[in-house]
């Protein structure tokens, strides 16, 4: 009888815990990550660097990358500075950025990647997409998803506190997007992937429902295993589907529109979120996810991350732009700016002060 299953690409080791950084020589002596301890590291002059010094005597067949940004050259230079290495594995120790181009350069040249993030501004962190801003602005790259992660919840609460709130906005944000998937197979026929959404919506639920904050290790660990959950969700779906709908769509305007004063990330989506789930007339919904929002420091209104109204308007409006051929909540209602100007006016009523 044939064997009725599919296989889910997703990390052979995932270690989410305090102190998980003091075994990742361990992890990474695993015979299917790395058979002769020579690994090239990339690390940012900032929070990697810092923990150098910490993991370094545990690599002692580890190179040493230094990555200056965030940007598509970074992450080639990377792969140039790596490729005549002959390692086994890339690791990633740093923030979004660093995790990113480590991605991109390890993809680039054939390697797996090791995820060690510093902080949990957003969902990129096991997923199959690097984010890298180039010369139109930013762009997102199909990579191979980590084939291992470690958060270590120690280094996690030390990293500034508006890069763990962020990646609480863009793990919520799943929720939207995936009520916008729902949408587009009501009204386009578009196919869901059930596992996906399963994972990615479980994901956002018990991050939105959690009582903690982000001083609490119980709630960094769902927060963490959110983020993670959600990546593999999207490697299940094959597209950044289960957790990209209006939201990320409103994201991307800010970024594009505004791109020297566009806020974090995950700020963006959270807000894109708790408008989209409005406008789609699930307002109790809407008023939750603002509400716990706010509880934990996220805004919830354009002006909190320094955008006038109007501003906001013109993202909403442009919104669905970014994504050519994503069918969303924003694409249904086919909003024009007084009709947008007139809905945030209820929305703002509706969330209360």
């Amino acid at each position: 009888m044939p064997v009725l299953t599919r296989l889910i690409p997703s990390p052979v080791v995932v270690d989410i815990r305090a102190g998980a950084l003091d075994d990742l020589g361990c992890v990474l002596a695993d015979e299917r990550i790395s058979h002769s301890g020579k690994l090239a590291v990339a690390v940012s002059g900032g929070s990697g660097a810092r923990l150098r010094e910490r993991v370094a005597p545990s690599l002692p067949g580890a190179d040493w990358f230094e990555v200056g940004g965030g940007t598509l050259d970074d992450a080639i230079k990377l792969a140039g500075a790596m490729k005549a290495g002959h390692y086994d594995a890339v690791v990633g120790l740093g923030g979004g950025k660093i995790i990113d181009c480590a991605k991109f350069a390890a993809a680039r040249i054939g390697l797996p990647l090791v995820a060690v993030p510093t902080n949990l501004a957003h969902d990129g962190l096991c997923s199959p997409v690097a984010t890298l801003d180039n010369d139109a602005g930013r762009g997102s790259y199909g990579v191979p998803n980590p084939i291992a992660v470690v958060i270590d919840l120690d280094v996690i609460r030390e990293a500034p506190v508006r890069f763990v709130r962020a990646g609480i906005g863009d793990a919520v944000s799943n929720i939207s997007a995936i009520a916008d998937w729902e949408l587009a197979n009501r009204v386009k026929g578009e196919r869901i992937d059930g596992l996906a959404a399963a994972m990615a919506r479980q994901a956002g639920e018990a991050v939105l429902r959690h009582p903690g904050g982000v001083g609490d290790n119980d709630f960094l660990q769902v927060l963490a295993e959110g983020l993670v959950l959600t990546g593999i969700a999207m490697s299940v779906s094959g597209d950044s589907r289960p957790a990209s709908g209006a939201c990320h769509e409103i994201n991307h305007a800010f970024d594009l529109l505004f791109p020297q004063r566009a806020a974090a990330h995950g700020e963006q989506c959270g807000l894109g979120a708790a408008f989209a789930m409005y406008l789609r007339g699930a307002h109790e919904e809407s008023a939750h996810m603002a509400e716990v929002l706010r509880r934990h420091g996220l805004p919830v209104l354009p002006e909190e991350i320094g955008f006038t109204p109007e501003e906001f308007f013109r993202a909403v409006e442009f919104a669905p732009q970014t994504r050519p051929g994503r069918y969303t909540i924003l694409e249904h209602l086919d909003l024009k700016t007084d009709q947008i100007k007139d809905l945030y006016a209820d929305y703002v009523k509706a969330i209360g002060s």
